[in-house]
């Protein structure tokens, strides 16, 4: 079975808005991501990062509670999920 391609997608405005919707810092996504800050901020400038350090920013942002919105004619974006309580 092949792997799929196509990289892990995160846009640079994709960050900044989940980052705002939990009001995180740069500082705050670049821990819960296990990179640097500059790392974030290379993203959000729209900078060439590996795929692997991209799945691990989704992954850290959606395990914080973000469900990203693909491209679908209005634009990529992002939502925070509903919580079950």
């Amino acid at each position: 079975m092949q792997e799929n391609s196509n990289p892990v997608i995160i846009t640079p405005v994709q960050s900044r808005m989940a980052r705002v919707a939990l009001s995180w810092g740069v500082r705050d996504l670049a821990a819960a991501a296990k990179v640097s800050p500059n790392t974030i901020a290379r993203l959000e400038r729209g900078e060439t990062l590996n795929p692997r350090t991209l799945k691990g920013i989704r992954a850290a942002l959606e395990a914080a509670g973000i469900g990203f919105i693909p491209e679908n004619g209005g634009g990529v974006g992002v939502r925070l999920k509903a919580r079950r309580g």
